[in-house]
């Protein structure tokens, strides 16, 4: 082993090989003000591209989103803000959080869609702040030693490394992934809960670890006062400034977004994190939990409890039993996948940032127990940081049912441990030790190629949809996923070249990100209004079209499908038959109450449509109001109900 001055030697001749690093932060070290302006500057832009450009350009997408912003809309008609309804039925699948807050944007800017995403938007905003903040001041890899890498040796090198340097590397780094990958890009822009469970989650989570952090500090200042509180495990004054506080009113937030997993998982991660290190009951003393648990108590339970009151066991066994216990124990709306199919949506939905993971956790050495219990807390980030990940990724790995969405709340946990192992390798540079990094780096090309030949080969892929019967053929035409994967391609190339020259690994990152915002720019955009335009626009028209030629008690009726999206946008209840014997049985029951029975208007598939006119219609029976696409809006005359009597 080589002696403790020639390892200074060998640390600083290492830590020259970043020179691009080492000049970037020469420069900015000087001008601290500036560095701070810059990073705003830079969170803005990037939240900006990624969660509020175009957020609202686009209509609800079904079959889903309309659901929630039908919800929110009854609030602000009915003013019933305890019991949520969608086309004049109980919608109990949520708690009232995303329809609150989309209601209230109703009342400021409008019922429209940006009202409907801005609640998402706004949490994967706050979400990246705050991870930002974190990793600005605890973005610290791991406890670091100056010994080989291979060593189990625990010599602290704190004087000899730059710190300062990785925490803004790690925290420019952290808020980039957390915004800037695929999974958290389309559920920030769209109107449903899951973005603001894992904002108020994350966020949660966050301030508890700087709490955690700045509670040991508050420790040490008071054992520095009075031994005898820190002798007897007594808790400290107060929350740590603040932090604690806010993770329990965001658990409380997370509570009536999401409903029992809201404080479930966190407690569960935690947990782990606690007792992991041996410190589970000092920090619950710190915490002051059960002081915690009566502000989240107050905040979060007395709507549950008005909406039971106002329900009775309608709610309980919808909500706690069908969505809750039942997804956990059971498949639900067929919802079903194999054990590793998380795996696969982690590598998608964190592409191409997701080959950098296995090494990220490898790096952190969590098997080296003592290591990291006797590290000081600040520098705990990616041990904490893995506790999150595995205990989403295992929580619901467990469950039976089984969505893409429902792993959300691991990406920043994931995004600060790939930031912690690139800020690590640029400031204290091992390529030629680090096998992991040559086989991330290969794997990072060979899903670069991949993506490439899905997107280039993705009309194909398109399966056969009502709404839009020739979509495959119009997006092959839009040249979209050719300029996609020549754009992968060409990323492909590069990363290719960059790791046939001397430290080329360090252009990687830069690479992945360059395709990625393009990718964003120059494909998805412009795909997301050329699916807007083929399946949403028509029926969006055509719900517009109806509310303004609706007459006196006339009735809007979907024929042979069910698109919550008419319900929002005709701004009206909407019945829904799913053949056609059923609708006219039901006409022939209005025929017989009402001795002048009403036309109704019919929202109806043009196929299904040519069927009705050869088998029942007559050309004097109805009227053709408008068709848009694949669909047909008529009125169906009184005589024809007179006539099937």
């Amino acid at each position: 082993m080589l002696p403790f001055r020639d390892k200074v030697v060998e640390v600083e001749s290492k830590d020259r090989i970043a020179q691009p690093v080492t000049k970037w932060w020469n420069v900015w070290e000087k001008h601290p003000t500036r560095l701070w302006m810059y990073s705003v500057l830079g969170l803005a832009a990037i939240c900006w591209v990624a969660f509020l450009w175009h957020l609202g350009s686009t209509g609800l997408v079904d079959e889903t989103e309309p659901l929630f912003a039908e919800a929110a809309r009854q609030m602000t008609v009915t003013g019933d803000w305890i019991t949520p309804y969608f086309n004049e039925e109980t919608r109990f699948d949520k708690p009232p959080l995303v329809y609150w807050l989309m209601a209230i944007g109703y009342h400021l800017i409008g019922v429209n869609e940006w009202a409907v995403r801005l609640p998402s938007a706004m949490s994967a905003i706050a979400l990246t702040v705050l991870g930002f903040y974190t990793l600005r001041y605890f973005g610290i890899s791991r406890p670091r030693t100056l010994v080989d890498e291979n060593s189990t040796e625990l010599e602290d090198t704190s004087k000899l490394v730059n710190p300062e340097r990785q925490r803004w590397l790690s925290a420019a780094i952290g808020a980039t992934l957390i915004a800037l990958n695929p999974i958290t890009l389309v559920w920030a822009r769209t109107g449903v809960s899951d973005m603001l469970l894992s904002g108020c989650m994350g966020t949660a989570l966050l301030s508890f670890f700087i709490g955690y952090v700045q509670g040991e500090t508050r420790r040490q200042e008071a054992g520095a006062q009075d031994s005898r509180h820190r002798r007897e495990g007594k808790p400290l004054l107060g929350f740590a400034s603040g932090w604690y506080l806010a993770f329990y009113i965001l658990i409380a937030l997370a509570i009536l977004a999401k409903g029992p997993v809201g404080i479930v998982l966190p407690g569960l991660i935690i947990g782990a994190f606690l007792v992991y290190l041996g410190k589970f009951w000092q920090v619950v003393r710190e915490m002051r939990l059960f002081w915690g648990l009566g502000i989240i108590g107050v905040l979060a339970i007395p709507w549950y409890v008005l909406v039971t009151l106002a329900n009775g066991e309608d709610y309980i066994e919808k909500f706690f039993g069908y969505h809750n216990i039942e997804r956990f124990v059971g498949v639900v709306n067929h919802h079903w996948a194999p054990w590793y199919f998380y795996f696969l949506v982690v590598l998608v939905g964190f592409a191409p940032w997701s080959c950098y993971l296995p090494l990220a956790i490898a790096r952190l050495r969590f098997w080296q127990v003592n290591r990291w219990r006797s590290s000081p807390r600040a520098s705990q980030l990616g041990l904490f940081a893995l506790c999150w990940f595995a205990g989403v990724f295992g929580f619901f790995t467990i469950a039976v049912t089984k969505l893409p969405s429902y792993v959300l709340p691991l990406m920043p946990a994931a995004a600060i441990l790939v930031a912690l192992l690139a800020s690590d390798l640029l400031t204290y540079p091992r390529p030629q030790r680090l096998w992991g990094l040559r086989l991330s780096a290969g794997f990072n090309v060979i899903l670069l190629g991949v993506i490439a030949g899905a997107i280039w080969y993705s009309p194909n892929f398109i399966g056969y949809d009502p709404a839009a019967l020739n979509l495959s053929e119009t997006l092959q035409a839009s040249g979209l996923p050719l300029r996609g994967g020549i754009l992968w391609g060409m990323a492909a190339v590069a990363a290719v070249i960059a790791l046939c020259r001397r430290r080329g690994w360090r252009w990687l990152g830069t690479i992945n990100l360059v395709a990625f915002v393009a990718f964003i720019i120059l494909v998805v955009s412009p795909a997301a209004f050329l699916l807007d335009q083929e399946r949403q626009l028509p029926l969006r028209e055509l719900s517009a079209i109806a509310a303004e030629v609706n007459q006196p008690s006339e009735e809007l009726v979907m024929m042979g499908f069910e698109k919550p999206s008419v319900v929002f946008y005709a701004e009206r209840s909407v019945n829904y038959f799913d053949e056609e014997h059923k609708f006219i049985a039901y006409i022939e029951d209005i025929a017989k109450i009402e001795p002048n029975p009403p036309s109704t208007l019919v929202l109806i598939e043009s196929k299904r449509f040519n069927r009705l006119k050869e088998e029942w219609l007559k050309p004097s029976e109805y009227t053709i109001i408008d068709n848009k696409g694949a669909y047909h809006l008529i009125r169906v005359t009184k005589q024809v109900i007179a006539h099937k009597l």
